[in-house]
């Protein structure tokens, strides 16, 4: 990991240490595809700074929160280079590419800048009534366990303190994966793209942790895998808590030490 030369200055002490930095670099994700005239063509879709490492897994993870790709990988294909995936759709995954080059465009710091408002998000996501609420019931004890365990398994984190983090727990509270990257919204995808490539794309009976605030383009990326709990060490945003309440998921945001606040979805918690 890259290193930098510091002042340090701790307890009246001066000391000149070098500090671990978080490695943050742009990534472009390409799209081929079948044209109407049935030729090929690629496009750029997104530009993306990015912690490296995982790059398919966010390209395909992007792409499938975002109703490019079908959970059926079939003959799906992908090419990686210098900061840079292409992703080959076959004839069966048509795409509208003028659509695509309208609204995408993302930085670490926003993950939803082409779209206006929560009418985008319903465009792609399943309807509000495919996710009623469930049996599932959580201990708020469970739910205090959660953080701790995401921290032991930060491995940059702990190095650097400077990168996000989103975690996949069952719903007893087993930590099953965990990605980091600059971008929380990058983070995501890098789990979602696991989970597309390992055929493991029904998540109701999953936990989303994320390590940040909650916002529009993380619910709605939890929305198309089918989470039905989301929980964050920050705050949510207004647009989050609305599709937590249209989309029917339990949101908990300010999980810290033994407190957290409920959002939405509160049935489901047992307390």
């Amino acid at each position: 990991m890259p290193t930098t030369p510091i002042i340090r200055y701790a307890s009246g002490q001066v000391s000149y240490p070098q500090d671990i930095l978080t490695e943050e670099e742009p990534l472009e994700i390409g799209l081929t595809v079948y044209t109407d005239t049935g030729e090929r063509a690629t496009t750029t879709v997104s530009i993306t700074m990015r912690t490296p490492g995982y790059d398919a897994e966010l390209a395909l993870g992007f792409l499938y929160t975002e109703g490019i790709l079908s959970a059926n990988k079939g003959d799906v294909s992908y090419q990686l280079s210098n900061n840079k995936v292409i992703v080959s759709l076959p004839a069966t995954m048509p795409v509208d590419l003028a659509r695509l080059q309208r609204n995408f465009y993302t930085t670490s710091s926003c993950g939803v800048c082409g779209k206006a408002s929560i009418e985008a998000v319903r465009m792609v996501c399943p309807p509000a009534h495919t996710y009623p609420y469930d049996e599932v019931r959580l201990p708020a004890s469970l739910l205090l366990t959660l953080n701790e365990m995401v921290v032991k398994a930060q491995a940059q984190f702990l190095q650097t303190g400077g990168i996000h983090a989103s975690a996949l727990f069952t719903i007893e509270g087993k930590l099953l994966n965990i990605y980091e990257d600059v971008g929380r919204h990058n983070a995501l995808d890098k789990l979602i793209g696991s989970c597309w490539l390992n055929g493991l794309l029904t998540l109701q009976s999953h936990i989303l942790f994320l390590s940040g605030r909650i916002s529009f383009e993380l619910m709605q990326k939890a929305v198309m895998v089918g989470i039905k709990v989301v929980v964050a060490v920050g705050a949510p945003s207004t647009m989050a808590v609305a599709i937590a309440e249209e989309y029917g998921i339990t949101l908990i945001g300010f999980l810290r030490e033994n407190r957290f606040n409920i959002y939405a979805g509160a049935e489901r918690i047992m307390m």
